[in-house]
C-alpha cells in the first residue's frame, strides 16, 4: 500500500507559489482553478497528489435502498485525466456494454460528472484535443455537463475544482484557454544548489520508507488539513472593503487587462487567502499576494523565455500595486489574532532537512 501514499506537499522543497496557489484553490472552488507551468521534473503533478492529504469533506448524494436520497460527507476526491482520453470519456455517452448486451441505449456520466465536487487533474493539457480541452472549460465555467446523443440528452452536475499542468516547451495554449484559469504557476527549477540537494534527500528518504518519511509531516499536514476546512466555513462570511475593490480595479486597468476574469481571479483569491488566514475581511496584503498569480500571463508581452516573461509581469504587476498601495495602507485593516500554515507556505525560508 505504501506505492499509494502520496509524496507530502509540505514536503515540497520551496515552490511557494505552488504550494499557496493549490491550498487556496481548495479553499475557493471559485477562483477558477490553477495552471501549474514548468518543465518536465520539477514537482508538478507531485505537488497536485499531495493534495490528497489536506483535502476537506464535500457532501456526496447517495440513494438509500428504499430509493430516498441522502446528503453525506466524504473525501474530496482527485480525478485524473488520462491524456488518451476520448470526448465520450470526458463528457459522456452511451454505454457500449449495455447496448450490445441489453439492447437498449443508456447515457452514462463522464469524468466530468464524476469529478462533480471534486478536483479535475488534467496533467499535460496543452496536449490534448482541442475539443477535450474546450468541453472540459466549458463544463467548469457552467457548472453542468449536457450530453446529447441523437435524440437522447441528459444534464449531469459538474463542479469541480480544475487543476491543469504543462510543459510551455512543448506548446503553448490558446489565450482564450490560458485565461479560463484563475490563478497562474509557473514552476521554475530550484536555483540554489543547497535546495536542490535537499530534493535529492527528501525523495531518497521517501522512496526507502514512504510511511516514516510521511510520519516527519503528520502533524504540520493535519493542522493544514483543519486550516483548510475551517477557510471553507469562514468564506461565505469574508467582505471585502470598497477601497481594497478600488485599488484592484485600479491594478487591472493600470495594466490593461481586457478579461473580466482577472477581476473574479483577484478577488476570489483574496477572499480565500483572508479565510485561510482567519479573516471576515480582505487586506491590501491579500491582494499584493494574490495578484502575480491571478494577473501574471494575462499581458500580451512576447519575449524570449517564460522565466523572462514570468518576471517582466510581476515587475509589471509589483510597479503598478506601489501606484496605489500608498492611498490605501494608512486604512485600519481588520486582522486575526492567529495566523494561518498558508503564509508559512508563502514563506522563502531556505528548507530544512526531514
Amino acid at each position: 500500500m505504501d506505492d499509494l501514499l502520496p509524496f507530502p506537499l509540505l514536503a515540497i522543497v520551496g515552490q511557494p507559489e505552488l504550494k499557496t496557489a493549490l491550498t487556496l484553490a481548495l479553499v475557493n472552488p471559485q477562483i477558477g482553478g490553477v495552471l501549474l507551468s514548468g518543465p518536465y521534473g520539477v514537482g508538478k503533478t507531485t505537488a497536485v497528489r499531495g493534495l490528497l492529504d489536506i483535502m476537506p469533506l464535500v457532501a456526496q448524494e447517495t440513494q438509500d435502498d428504499a430509493g430516498q436520497v441522502q446528503s453525506v460527507q466524504i473525501p474530496m476526491r482527485l480525478v485524473e485525466l488520462p491524456l488518451n482520453a476520448r470526448m465520450e470519456d470526458v463528457v459522456g455517452g452511451i454505454n457500449e456494454r449495455v447496448a450490445l448486451e441489453q439492447h437498449k441505449l443508456l447515457l452514462e456520466e463522464g469524468v466530468l460528472s464524476r469529478a462533480h465536487r471534486h478536483v479535475l487533474y488534467v496533467d499535460e493539457i496543452n496536449l490534448l484535443d482541442p475539443q477535450v480541452v474546450d468541453a472540459i472549460l466549458d463544463a467548469a465555467a457552467q457548472g453542468r455537463t449536457l450530453v446529447r446523443r441523437g435524440a437522447m440528452t441528459r444534464l449531469f452536475p459538474s463542479q469541480f475544482v480544475l487543476i491543469g499542468s504543462m510543459n510551455p516547451e512543448e506548446g503553448m495554449l490558446r489565450p482564450q484557454i490560458l485565461d479560463r484559469f484563475g490563478l497562474r504557476v509557473w514552476v521554475a527549477p530550484l536555483a540554489e544548489a543547497q535546495q536542490r540537494l535537499e530534493v535529492y534527500r527528501r525523495a531518497q528518504a521517501f522512496r526507502l520508507d514512504p510511511g516514516a518519511f510521511r510520519a516527519l509531516y503528520t502533524e504540520q499536514t493535519a493542522a493544514l488539513r483543519e486550516e483548510v476546512a475551517a477557510a471553507r466555513e469562514i468564506l461565505p462570511h469574508v467582505v471585502i472593503p470598497h477601497h481594497i475593490e478600488s485599488a484592484a480595479i485600479t491594478l487591472i486597468q493600470a495594466l490593461n487587462i481586457p478579461s473580466h476574469r482577472a477581476e473574479i481571479a483577484l478577488f476570489e483569491g483574496a477572499r480565500a487567502r483572508a479565510a485561510a488566514d482567519f479573516r471576515s475581511e480582505v487586506t491590501i496584503t491579500d491582494l499584493q499576494r494574490i495578484a502575480p498569480l491571478a494577473l501574471r500571463q494575462r499581458r500580451s508581452a512576447e519575449l524570449t523565455t517564460y522565466t523572462e516573461r514570468m518576471q517582466h509581469e510581476n515587475m509589471e504587476i509589483e510597479q503598478a500595486l506601489a501606484s496605489i498601495i500608498a492611498p490605501t495602507a494608512s486604512r485600519p485593516a481588520t486582522d486575526s489574532k492567529r495566523h494561518g500554515k498558508v503564509r508559512e507556505l508563502e514563506s522563502e525560508a531556505p528548507a530544512e532537512e526531514a
